[in-house]
């Protein structure tokens, strides 16, 4: 789990710490800023919506988290979905079947974006979407290398950067059927 994760990351780091140490200083624990977010994250978002692409957030968010990372990314994406106004989490398959559902596209015309591949891709592939695992945080040190990583999704990218040119490419015809762009954060 997380705690695993973050022992190969970072080792010695209590992540159950961590979170008592924010709430016992009145800190939300799912509080968002500019700070939280990857490097390639606002270009590649500005990317996509250049290409003209629907791009949104789906996640297992609060309600609270949700309204931040709205407010955040407000100029960037046009969904944030969170599990909790939902009343399903990932790797649910009410979660994805939701998600498609709310898009004005087919399900295979969706590419939802993960970073692991039992809570994102597996799921996700299930209801129909297209998916793409990125390589980042703990999960790419843990997971990357395994089967199911190398053989799950549709794509496998380094980071959120090679998006548009991989979804032009699959539009064009170059990798199968189209895809819109789905990120989850």
């Amino acid at each position: 789990g997380f705690e695993d994760a973050c022992a190969v990351v970072r080792p010695g780091f209590d992540a159950s710490a961590g979170r008592a140490a924010r709430a016992e200083a009145g800190a939300p624990q799912d509080t968002y800023t500019e700070a939280d977010l990857y490097a390639d994250v606002r270009p590649a978002l500005a990317a996509l919506r250049a290409d003209g692409l629907m791009v949104g957030v789906a996640d297992n968010l609060t309600a609270h988290g949700a309204d931040m990372l709205r407010g955040l990314l407000a100029e960037e994406i046009e969904l944030v979905a969170a599990s909790e106004e939902w009343g399903a989490a990932k790797p649910d398959p009410a979660f994805f079947r939701r998600l498609a559902g709310s898009l004005p596209f087919a399900p295979g015309e969706i590419l939802y974006v993960g970073d692991r591949w039992p809570y994102d891709i597996r799921p996700a592939a299930e209801a129909g979407l297209r998916t793409a695992l990125v390589r980042r945080g703990p999960w790419a040190v843990l997971d990357w290398e395994s089967e199911e990583a190398r053989t799950l999704p549709d794509f496998r990218i380094g980071g959120l950067l090679e998006l548009s040119g991989l979804i032009l490419n699959a539009n064009a015809g170059g990798a199968g059927t189209s895809a819109q762009s789905s990120t989850e954060g």
